[in-house]
């Protein structure tokens, strides 16, 4: 089981909708990075916020097919201190899928049918106006068995957010959740995958579970969009057990391609499995 987040490297950098953000200046960082089993995480004791770092984190990684990346430990430790997970059991061909959806843009119609057509859950990381504006497809998610996760009211960058900003980002939308579905969301995924030890702190002390991912490629820009045939070789050639991969419903590549790609791993043995089924 990991619980890693991972380093902004250059030359292939994947993040959740922008450019990461360097790791803190204090910490050195190994040349080669090794990927290692971080420590199962146990019952977490009241959280201190005392003396934790503010200094932003950025979440990236180089891409390794046919397994997951590689982190430095000392993210891996960060990680696995707050209880937030980027990978699930990498002694298992399991595959965990996610999508984060901060507006919609047709798609998710199409990939709903595609999950439910082919018996696949998946969690939705949805932002507030996308939980108060699309009803009918968050009821959809809620009534096909998906987990709708915490994408925060406004998708504000976390690490530069003070306690409360996050307190409010992140209850005010399990709050409307509730509200207008009856649902608690338990998951939370941090706007551009940007983090500091103590936003990291906070969003456990509030009681929600991080959750990165370990692959993701530049999905998001809708203005470039190579075909299905392009999200297929992004992502089919990286599988790797335990995966928690990362998908934007805004992709028309990725509403095409889903099919090919759940047939894909189903053909290399890999099992799809909720977030609700992490090894805690």
């Amino acid at each position: 089981m990991r619980k890693i987040v991972l380093l902004s490297l250059i030359g292939a950098v994947l993040t959740g909708c922008s450019a990461p953000v360097s790791p803190p200046a204090e910490t050195s960082v190994p040349e080669t990075a090794v990927h290692t089993d971080a420590p199962v995480q146990s019952e977490q004791p009241k959280i201190s916020l005392d003396g934790l770092s503010t200094k932003a984190v950025g979440w990236g990684f180089v891409r390794k097919k046919g397994s997951a990346p590689e982190v430095p430990l000392w993210q891996q430790e960060t990680l696995a201190r707050f209880g937030a997970y980027y990978l699930g059991d990498t002694s298992q061909k399991e595959i965990y899928l996610t999508f984060d959806e901060g507006y919609e843009n047709g798609y998710t119609e199409k990939i709903l049918d595609t999950l439910k057509e082919a018996n696949v859950p998946a969690a939705f990381f949805v932002t507030g106006p996308y939980l108060e504006g699309e009803r009918e497809l968050i009821e959809r998610m809620i009534n096909e068995g998906h987990i709708l996760g915490n994408h925060t009211l406004h998708h504000p960058n976390l690490a530069e957010s003070g306690d409360e900003t996050i307190r409010e980002e992140l209850d005010g939308l399990s709050e409307k959740c509730r509200a207008l579905y009856g649902i608690d969301m338990k998951y939370v995924r941090p706007p551009e995958g940007a983090y500091s030890e103590r936003s990291l702190a906070v969003t456990q002390s509030l009681g929600y579970t991080t959750v990165l991912w370990s692959h993701a490629y530049k999905d998001w820009d809708v203005n470039y969009q190579a075909g299905a045939e392009n999200a297929v070789k992004q992502v089919t050639p990286y599988f790797h057990n335990g995966e928690i991969l990362l998908l934007h419903a805004v992709s028309k590549d990725n509403a095409a391609a889903l099919g090919d790609i759940i047939s894909s791993a189903r053909e290399q043995g890999y099992e799809f499995k909720s977030l609700d089924e992490l090894k805690k």
